[in-house]
């Protein structure tokens, strides 16, 4: 069982709601982290370690797109599994995601069960 997880998301309501939802589908992590975009994701993960993000695409500064293609380009967090969680549903920003290293996706809104759904391969 993954012990930490990084949220990613410009809304403070949104990032409760996915602990919530963490919670419902029976995810316990010891630390939960969270940022507001993909930059200040990159500095929580450079003085933390992370067993899993979760992550939003569409975000101001960095969105999650740019922050996975930074996370690749750092030997460090580049194998840390990444799950987008998002309103898009086009293929192609998604498959993009998937081409970057995403492990998949939960498209808002969600229940409990789409989370564990998604999440329980992965953890």
């Amino acid at each position: 069982m993954a012990t930490s997880v990084l949220i990613i998301d410009d809304s403070n309501t949104m990032r409760k709601i996915v602990q919530r939802s963490l919670r419902q589908a029976g995810f316990e992590f010891s630390k939960i982290l969270e940022a507001g975009d993909g930059q200040e994701a990159l500095s929580v993960l450079a003085s933390e370690q992370v067993d899993l993000i979760l992550s939003d695409i569409n975000m101001p500064n960095m969105d999650g797109i740019e922050f996975l293609r930074q996370k690749a380009a750092n030997a460090d967090i580049k194998d840390i599994p990444v799950v987008m969680i998002t309103t898009e549903a086009g293929n192609d920003i998604l498959g993009e995601a998937k081409s970057l290293g995403a492990k998949g996706s939960i498209k808002k809104p969600f229940t409990a069960d789409q989370v564990q759904d998604v999440l329980g391969g992965l953890i």
